[in-house]
């Protein structure tokens, strides 16, 4: 009996959200402000006043409507702050980041590249 080897070869995206370049992933530690539960690639901005991160909302007075990170893991903290981590510099790819309201890709992208946070667009496989 005769057996031939195939394969089938598709592009890998780790969780649709790295982009690529994972070496040049940077992360850190963070505390996500209390009252949320966030999953991993939600665009964070920091609350000047505490150093606390939330999902960053366009229309925030409190420092946390620029975006600066990207959550890493599925993080809840419904129940109060929560330890985590963001990246804060990498590739990522556009449609794997959760926007809070009012930011579209468009509107966020400059100003996460300033910072090293680079929004790319999937390519169709």
């Amino acid at each position: 009996m005769t057996f031939l080897a195939t394969f089938k070869s598709e592009g890998f995206v780790p969780g649709g959200l790295i982009a690529g370049n994972a070496s040049l992933l940077i992360s850190e530690p963070i505390v996500l402000s209390s009252g949320q539960n966030l999953k991993r690639g939600a665009l964070l901005g920091k609350i000047t006043a505490t150093g606390e991160y939330v999902l960053s909302l366009a229309a925030s007075t409190d420092g946390s409507e620029v975006p600066s990170a990207v959550l890493v893991e599925d993080t809840d903290a419904t129940a109060g702050d929560a330890a985590t981590v963001a990246y804060t510099r990498g590739d990522f790819i556009a449609q794997g980041v959760i926007l809070g309201t009012g930011h579209t890709i468009a509107s966020v992208k400059p100003g996460l590249r300033d910072q090293g946070i680079f929004l790319i667009d999937q390519l169709p496989v």
